[in-house]
């Protein structure tokens, strides 16, 4: 009885053996995390900043320094030499300016970050003299937004103000929730045909104990109803594990000092993540809208958040429209949109779509128009 009972644990350990073996021959490109549900996958934003490319001190792309703010303009224009001013044709006057800004010349100079290499992608498919190369070697990048903001304090991580506020606390600003969503997937390593959509979610991310970054598999509810303009569709593929999609005009939730609500309007912008079953990594690049972006500096923040970072915002103006690269106007021909890319990152999050969503609602196809600014 006992050898009999011997002989039938062998039988099952060779057995289990053999279907270890069978499976571990599986290769790895194959194999489908748990995290990926009905052959989708969710991630929602928690890391994100313009993609500026700093060397020590800045001293290769602001070899001149950094730009001044609104404070030291103020006091260029206005010394303290005894002249006897008034409310209106001074402060008053300035605030109105950063408001109502054109292109026409002003006193002071402006900085742009010079030299080759930034972040960013090849947009138009050409390699110009104005065209960056990409730490990587790539070459052809388009990143015109780099040069108006390269030296610019405000935009220079990690210790400035839009880095700290746009930055430090996206993952509790509910507002900012901007989540994609990978369907048709069948590894992530190599997947030649994925479907990404793009929406705003409704609940904080999952902090670690030190509160400096987020912890993958939390839930994220969809806003389906305040978040429709945010829903997009773009097609794309997975190469060694890299996601890169087509280009799609988008709207990304995008709050900034205490949570204030706003968005960035991109034309033809492409997503290029490096991904794993936790996170997704890279950048987004595309035409950023120059009325939207200078509307959410303005409402986003003050004159005197702008003053800590030397960001002077009429003097910014001038920039985004002298470097302008994209999408001209139909009547005057004048660039509307400039050449940019965000550095992000993603954490893995189960997507919760609500039960009265709609067919339309859910294939993206309610897409959004950012012809106009906000």
């Amino acid at each position: 009885m006992r050898v009999s009972t011997l002989s039938a644990v062998a039988v099952l350990l060779a057995a289990g053996s053999a279907f270890a073996a069978e499976t571990s021959a599986v290769p790895a490109a194959k194999e489908i995390p748990s995290v990926i549900r009905d052959g989708k996958i969710g991630f929602a934003l928690s890391a994100r900043y313009w993609a500026v490319h700093e060397s020590p001190g800045g001293k290769v792309e602001c070899p001149n320094g950094f730009n001044d703010g609104p404070r030291e303009q103020f006091k260029q224009l206005f010394p303290e030499d005894g002249t006897k001013r008034t409310l209106l044709d001074t402060q008053l006057m300035r605030e109105a300016r950063q408001w109502f800004a054109d292109t026409s010349e002003e006193a002071f100079s402006f900085k742009e970050a010079v030299g080759k290499v930034s972040y960013g992608m090849n947009l138009d498919g050409k390699d110009g003299p104005e065209d960056f190369v990409d730490p990587d070697g790539v070459k052809g990048v388009d990143n015109q937004l780099f040069r108006a903001i390269g030296c610019v304090s405000q935009y220079r991580a990690p210790s400035n103000l839009i880095y700290f506020f746009e930055n430090k606390y996206l993952g509790q600003y509910d507002v900012n929730r901007f989540m994609i969503e990978i369907s048709d997937v069948e590894s992530l390593a190599n997947d030649d045909d994925v479907t990404v959509r793009t929406y705003r979610g409704r609940d904080p991310l999952l902090a670690d104990a030190t509160g400096a970054s987020y912890i993958p598999g939390g839930t994220q509810r969809v806003d389906a109803r305040w978040g429709k303009q945010y829903q997009q569709t773009f097609k794309g593929k997975i190469v060694d594990g890299v996601l890169v999609t087509d280009a799609q005009d988008l709207l990304i939730p995008w709050s900034a000092t205490f949570d204030t609500n706003g968005y960035h309007a991109f034309k033809g912008l492409r997503f290029q993540l490096s991904l794993t079953s936790q996170q997704a990594e890279g950048v987004l690049a595309g035409y950023v809208d120059i009325a939207a972006f200078y509307h959410h500096l303005n409402t986003s923040w003050s004159t005197h958040h702008q003053s800590y970072g030397q960001l002077s915002a009429p003097s910014l103006f001038r920039a985004l429209h002298r470097l302008a690269d994209g999408y001209p106007d139909p009547k005057s021909g004048e660039m509307t949109a400039i050449s940019g890319a965000i550095k992000v990152r993603f954490t893995q999050v189960f997507i919760e779509h609500p039960p009265q969503q709609t067919a339309q609602e859910t294939d993206g196809s309610a897409r959004p128009n950012v012809q106009s600014s906000q």
